[in-house]
């Protein structure tokens, strides 16, 4: 595992960081008592950076541990995360344990608040998305002395075990089945982008394999809200008017790769030979349009699956042992909309 000390924090951590009394902190924690300001903020200094999150249950339970798992997502309104939290929930039904959901809205100081907050009801697991954190945030999974499996994502060093796909690996997959299929002037649309690390990582990839074939992305159009078909509808429109000499579209994701799909077909394109499309994610809610989208499945159900059996056995063996990081393995779905 990542973590070389998985042992819990306590107030005498924070009391010999910040070099005052274990009652001070405590005081200053529970936000009673009168401390002068100096001290009250050298006392949340060193606990923001220690990761030292107070107990709410604190003499309740005997074993200091709920049987619940804090899953921390980025969004609901996203199809993607409902499969993963059926893929959980399929695990864990079968244990005593019970998921606990929280949303970060992509964005890192709302993961500091969701994180504080549920760590604070010491849950017997952490299951978290993605692999980039705050600092804050890593301090905080670090010092929890609980498992902790971060989703969706491979690229990168995990704080205790980790499991998905590579999302570069992903990017640069779809880049070379564009090109085989004999596409050169290609335009990438993505939503999120600032804060779907996910998102950029697979643009890098795919950036990354069309130069290696000698190919350029000749336009872009990013939006920072989320994903639905009107967007996607509106983004294709724009990037054409911009470039209309463009032969690919590729997608962040399929809802806005739907979206895109329906506006060609009501401008008559021919779809894939004028011009190709792809997203990502495979979405089966999107199967019952007039063409089947080229997307790449990311595994959902199977990362949820697999994180839950990790956080299960762990909680009962703490010795359990897995591998720090379990990569799975999506494949292209050529669809109607990509030449193969």
């Amino acid at each position: 595992m990542a973590d070389d000390d998985p042992r819990p924090l306590t107030l005498r951590d924070v009391s010999e960081a910040s070099g005052v009394s274990e009652m001070t902190v405590s005081r200053v924690l529970r936000n009673r008592g009168d401390v002068s300001e100096t001290t009250r903020a050298r006392v949340l200094e060193a606990a923001k950076t220690l990761g030292y999150v107070p107990n709410k249950i604190a003499g309740a339970l005997a074993s200091q541990r709920v049987n619940l798992v804090a899953v921390i997502i980025p969004s609901m309104r996203n199809m993607v995360f409902p499969e993963v939290m059926a893929g959980i929930s399929a695990v864990l039904e079968d244990t005593e344990l019970q998921p606990v959901v929280g949303v970060t809205d992509y964005t890192p100081e709302k993961e500091e608040r969701v994180l504080y907050e549920m760590l604070s009801w010491r849950p017997s697991g952490v299951i978290i998305a993605g692999i980039e954190h705050s600092e804050a945030s890593k301090a905080m999974l670090r010092a929890s002395g609980i498992p902790v499996v971060e989703i969706m994502d491979t690229d990168g060093k995990p704080i205790d075990c980790a499991v998905g796909i590579s999302h570069r690996r992903a990017g640069r997959e779809m880049a070379r089945a564009i090109l085989r299929a004999g596409y050169q002037k290609i335009g990438f649309l993505g939503t999120k982008m600032p804060l779907d690390y996910r998102a950029r990582k697979r643009f890098e990839g795919f950036t990354e394999a069309l130069a290696k074939g000698g190919v350029e992305v000749m336009e872009q159009e990013f939006y920072s809200g989320g994903s639905a078909l009107k967007k996607g509808r509106e983004m294709t429109q724009a990037i054409l008017e911009r470039e209309p000499e463009l032969d690919f579209l590729y997608y962040s994701n399929d809802m806005i790769g739907a979206g895109g799909l329906l506006y060609l077909l009501e401008q008559g394109r021919d779809i894939p030979g004028d011009i190709g499309l792809a997203g990502f994610n495979g979405v089966e809610l999107l199967e019952g349009l007039p063409r089947r989208l080229a997307t790449m499945d990311a595994c959902r159900a199977e990362i949820g699956r697999k994180a839950a059996e990790i956080i299960a056995s762990r909680v009962n063996d703490p010795d359990a042992s897995f591998d720090s990081v379990i990569e799975l393995t999506p494949k292209i779905a050529y669809g109607d909309t990509l030449r193969h």
